[in-house]
């Protein structure tokens, strides 16, 4: 298992002004889209989030996302290492995603091409 690429994530209460923070600390503009009831913005290696309360606290209990080069290997692995798997692998728009819960509790998306 090799972790590719991290994503961090934020709830931020301003998507204009967090987006527009990430942009001049990255140097990249923002790509923004919804996703699960919330407006995104992804500059660089933050991915920034706002939106109602609930699907909000959803989305922000994952620590972070994580590009792998063979999802299901990585799956097979962590979960036979005491990861509890919490979302399957299924196909999403950017490619094919799990979410995991460590055995030390974090919760991580973990992403493949």
């Amino acid at each position: 298992m090799t972790i590719t690429s991290v994503t961090v994530r934020r709830h931020v209460p301003d998507l204009d002004a967090a987006a527009a923070f990430y942009e001049r600390l990255t140097g990249e503009p923002a790509t923004r889209f919804a996703f699960a009831g919330l407006e995104l913005a992804a500059t660089g290696p933050f991915l920034v989030f706002a939106g109602p309360d609930e699907p909000a606290a959803r989305f922000s209990g994952v620590a972070a996302t994580l590009g792998v080069e063979d999802l299901d290997a990585t799956v097979a692995d962590l979960t036979a290492h005491g990861a509890e798997l919490i979302a399957p692998p299924t196909a999403t728009p950017n490619g094919r995603r799990a979410i995991l819960r460590h055995p030390d509790g974090a919760v991580f998306e973990y992403v493949s091409a």
